[in-house]
């Protein structure tokens, strides 16, 4: 006989995933609403992808190995490897290639959903999390890249920022394949290896890279990453020429002639951005926040970029004989709703609604006509929804903070006089029904 498992499911949660409460998620909203006009505004198009693709379609999988599990979170589903997207970029390529003939040249689209990423976790960096994307298909013209930083830059001060408390920084992907020619380095594995070891250089720091560059690096937790095992004469060139002040590629110049056409000055060239997904080509940028940002606990953190982006003008031809190269920008939303929620003050309308007491269930009738009256006015409402006394009732109100309960009781329908306690200043007062409303909205 099986012994009976009574054991109860676990209350917490995997790590690197969170419960999102209203405060949040209205901010988040009020950054999305911003998003959309400013979208509209810019003439991208609106798109929705799975959440699922082939592992091999998004390109974060190892076929080497019985299981795509590196960064991507899989199972298996008759044979084909299915993978949760790991960005949004990836299966844009697959959609325009999917869609080549049908959709204009260049293809402008924006979409909002959630990625997953089997990876370490940390402040407002999660498993689990909704991205911003914004892309030009089917151009090499570098307007368009110039276009997603100012576009960015115009959301992040909708959202609330001024223009001293971010910074566009700007590279291209030139300059390191540049720098891989100056350190005769051909190997694709260890470019990459060095590409994803200097993009966590804002993060990280330069004493930490270097480590990563070479042998390896152990966190604080003890984790240990593989280096990308060059030799100290070549880390010094690589810190030495990421450390220059003026860009020399001509992309990058004619990015700044654009800029300076649109009379666009917030960024700053910055050789040390990489943007450490290997599909890059040409341009980079990169956006970072110029204030401080605290964890949970309250600690001044290395926060890192909130979002960044560059041109990727081969992905879409990976899919087959495609000519559409591209260029797009992304935006972590938690993180930057994260990092906003402790720089600006959201005066956002947070659920509080009006609470009607229960004096008795066989006047429900009675609430239900009174509750009619105060939600046609536009105003939040509701029933008591629970079961108890007077006091319970009070006591639920004040949890949710709603600004005013309604005593309507046997006495004062038969008045016609609904009474209003003001839960801030403790005042009561009654009213004709007919001025139910107007004296609620003056206390809310």
């Amino acid at each position: 006989m099986t012994k009976e498992n009574n054991s109860k499911p676990s209350k917490e949660l995997p790590l690197g995933f969170v419960d999102r409460q209203e405060k949040e998620l209205l901010v988040r909203d009020f950054i999305i609403s911003n998003i959309k006009e400013i979208m509209i505004k810019y003439g991208f198009k609106y798109l929705e992808t799975p959440s699922f693709e082939f592992s091999d379609s998004i390109g974060k999988f190892l076929p080497d190995k019985e299981r795509p599990d590196k960064g991507v979170f899989s199972f298996k589903d008759e044979n084909k490897w299915l993978s949760l997207r790991y960005d949004l970029t990836a299966p844009l390529a697959r959609y325009v290639a999917k869609n080549y003939l049908e959709i204009p040249k260049p293809f402008k689209r924006y979409q909002l959903g959630t990625v997953w990423r089997n990876e370490k976790p940390g402040p407002g960096r999660y498993r689990e999390f909704l991205q911003f994307d914004a892309d030009f298909v089917g151009t090499n013209n570098l307007r368009a890249d110039a276009e997603l930083c100012i576009m960015i830059s115009e959301i992040l001060e909708r959202s609330g920022l001024s223009k001293s408390e971010y910074i566009i920084k700007i590279s291209s992907r030139k300059v390191t394949e540049n720098l891989f020619k100056k350190i005769n380095l051909n190997d694709s594995k260890q470019k990459l290896t060095i590409l994803r070891a200097l993009d966590k250089l804002d993060r990280l720091g330069w004493e930490s890279v270097k480590q990563l560059l070479g042998d390896g690096r152990k966190d604080k937790s003890g984790d240990y990453t593989e280096g990308a095992k060059l030799g100290s004469q070549n880390i010094e060139i690589i810190e030495t020429e990421l450390k220059k002040k003026s860009p020399e590629t001509e992309d990058l110049l004619e990015v700044l002639n654009i800029f300076n056409d649109y009379k666009f000055t917030n960024y700053e060239f910055d050789p040390s951005v990489i943007r450490g997904l290997e599909y890059y080509t040409g341009v980079i940028f990169e956006v970072n926040l110029k204030f401080d940002v605290k964890n949970d606990k309250g600690k001044t953190i290395q926060f890192g970029s909130i979002g960044g982006g560059g041109r990727y003008d081969n992905l879409v031809k990976s899919f087959g004989n495609f000519d559409a190269p591209a260029t797009g920008i992304s935006i972590g939303l938690d993180r930057l709703v994260y990092a906003l929620m402790q720089k600006k003050d959201f005066n956002l309308k947070e659920s509080k609604p009006v609470i009607i007491c229960v004096f008795d269930k066989n006047l429900i009738k009675e609430y239900i006509n009174l509750q009619k009256i105060i939600r046609n006015a536009g105003i939040s409402t509701e029933i008591y929804p629970g079961e108890g006394k007077l006091k319970k009732q009070m006591e639920y109100a004040n949890k949710i903070k709603s600004p005013a309960v309604i005593l309507y009781g046997e006495d004062e329908i038969k008045s016609g006089t609904p009474i209003i306690r003001d839960l801030v200043s403790g005042i009561e007062k009654s009213v004709e029904i007919k001025e139910l409303a107007s004296e609620i909205k003056k206390i809310i």
